[in-house]
């Protein structure tokens, strides 16, 4: 399995979920090599990592933090790019595809050496890799996609990694999509075949989580104040600028209401800017990129966790906000609106029905009590176990060597493996 970031080290979504689905494959009897480009300090009881620079030093946090990100690619520059004979970037301020061709470059020789029957590639940033592992070893690929180039930037496209997804479509033996709506986006704008293309829903991994409020946010609540949460990054994609719209329309009818924002993107200076050109600065708190425990205090702080997205594949956030009681409100462009009931929804553009549904969960506590019960049950049912099955029997049906393979009890994980690149 390919994949160009993994937790704690990972910039949003897509480590997380190959965390999980690693995971969950692995329980249900898959030995699995998880692949990085770079070499970081990560670990897993489950997996076997492989670095793509495995003779060099490992990274430091500060270095990482400039490697792994993908997500930003309208202002990718990608000409002269220089691979080096080592087929790695000459220095770690590289250009972002460089490192993507340059991650390609090892992956027939990573392929070679690590038995396996599929190679799974996650999102553009791997393609050139899995296409590379199965040009040296003829095993079926499977490219995973997350996000594709139109979600990221809307119809102004970097074409570079349009063709990069493209390719990557056109070669893998099956596409797997997150949601319904990823599907039809990698049918209509790429011209792939619809059967070629299976959707798994992401998860979530369940843990009880009853984790202090932040000081400063318990004082907030302490004299009444609501608190609406806004998580994720900070980019056109996420919709920053309808969250502010609507929290204007909030604040007219409940003015006792803080809304904060955790994440960090292009867009951060236009919504800060934003917000001060409608003078809101004094209700909004802007907390940067959180993670873990300092994540989970803010969760438990807020009143109703909003989630505006303008094309969202999937949105595992919200799930995030369920577990921790929170009452959601999702936009009708995500996948993630796919597979929960016990949620509110809007058109991301609709800002004025979004705001009547906020206003309905603070004025009404009964409403809100509702939706956090309700959600944390539902979600208890969104897990990575269901799209590690749907994987499992899309690895067999693309390769005959296990093709018998079951899904075995526990007791027999060491004599029925399923082996995943």
């Amino acid at each position: 399995m390919f994949g160009w970031e993994f937790p704690p080290f990972n910039s949003g979504g897509l480590g997380v979920a190959c965390e999980g689905l690693s995971k969950a494959l692995a329980s249900s009897g898959v030995d699995l090599t998880f692949v990085l480009p770079f070499k970081i300090p990560v670990s897993a009881p489950w997996c076997k990592f492989v670095f793509a620079n495995e003779s060099t030093d490992v990274l430091i946090e500060s270095q990482i933090k400039g490697l792994f990100s993908g997500y930003n690619s309208h202002s990718i520059n990608v000409q002269n790019c220089k691979i080096q004979d080592n087929g790695l970037p000459e220095a770690i301020s590289g250009d972002l595809i460089e490192r993507v061709r340059a991650y390609a470059l090892k992956a027939g020789a990573i392929a070679k050496k690590n038995k396996h029957s599929v190679i799974h590639a996650h999102d553009w940033l791997t393609y050139p890799a899995g296409i590379e592992a199965k040009k040296a070893t003829g095993k079926p690929l499977v490219v995973h996609i997350h996000a594709t180039e139109f979600d990221r930037s809307g119809d102004n496209v970097n074409k570079d990694i349009f063709n990069i997804e493209l390719r990557g479509f056109n070669e893998a033996d099956a596409i797997v999509a997150v949601s319904e709506h990823t599907k039809r986006k990698v049918v209509s704008k790429y011209g792939i075949a619809p059967e070629k293309v299976k959707v798994v829903h992401n998860g979530i991994e369940f843990k009880n989580n009853f984790s202090l409020v932040e000081r400063n946010l318990n004082n907030l609540k302490k004299y009444g104040n609501a608190i609406v949460l806004f998580v994720g990054r900070i980019t056109m994609q996420k919709g920053p600028d309808y969250f502010v719209a609507m929290a204007e329309k909030v604040l007219a009818h409940a003015p006792k209401t803080f809304f904060v924002v955790s994440g960090s993107g292009d867009m951060e200076g236009e919504m800060i800017r934003m917000v001060a050109n409608r003078g809101l600065s004094s209700k909004f708190i802007f907390c940067g990129f959180l993670r873990g425990e300092e994540l989970n205090q803010v969760y438990k702080a807020a009143d109703i966790f909003v989630m505006p997205s303008v094309s969202e594949p999937f949105g595992l956030v919200p799930l995030e906000a369920m577990i921790s009681e929170v009452p959601v409100l999702v936009s009708k462009e995500s996948g993630v609106s796919e597979v929960i009931s016990a949620a509110l929804k809007s058109h991301f553009w609709d800002t004025d029905d979004m705001a009547d549904k906020v206003i309905s969960v603070l004025r009404h506590k009964k409403l809100g009590n509702h939706l956090s019960v309700s959600g944390r049950e539902e979600v208890k049912t969104i897990h990575w176990k269901k799209a590690a099955e749907s994987l499992i029997s899309l690895y067999n049906s693309l390769d005959n060597a296990f093709s018998m393979f079951l899904f075995p009890s526990p007791p027999a994980f060491e004599s029925a493996k399923v082996q995943s690149l």
